[in-house]
């Protein structure tokens, strides 16, 4: 099952997130065929200001503990998490056959 975390970044960690950001993405390569996407929401001015990933687990329980292993969360990038099962309807960014 797929399951994504939807993320908001504390105010003023932008310079942490910056600090933060290659053991994040060490992270999010550990998880190899498990993730199945991941970026940055941006504000109007293109800053990132939190953080949308989607997993495939086996459980809800499996799913938050990879996503509570991501260093954004330890080093406390994010004011607010949210982590809800999802369904993919369109895949229009895989390439087409």
């Amino acid at each position: 099952m797929l399951f994504a975390m939807i993320a908001k970044d504390k105010p003023g960690t932008g310079e942490k997130r910056l600090a933060v950001r290659p053991v994040h993405l060490q992270h999010l390569d550990s998880l190899g065929q498990q993730l199945r996407l991941a970026g940055a929401l941006l504000d109007e001015a293109g800053n990132p200001e939190g953080s949308l990933v989607v997993i495939e687990a086996a459980s809800m329980d499996a799913a938050k503990a990879a996503f509570h292993a991501d260093p954004f969360v330890s080093e406390g990038i994010f004011e607010s998490i949210e982590i809800k099962p999802w369904r993919l309807a369109y895949d229009h960014m895989s390439p087409k056959a």
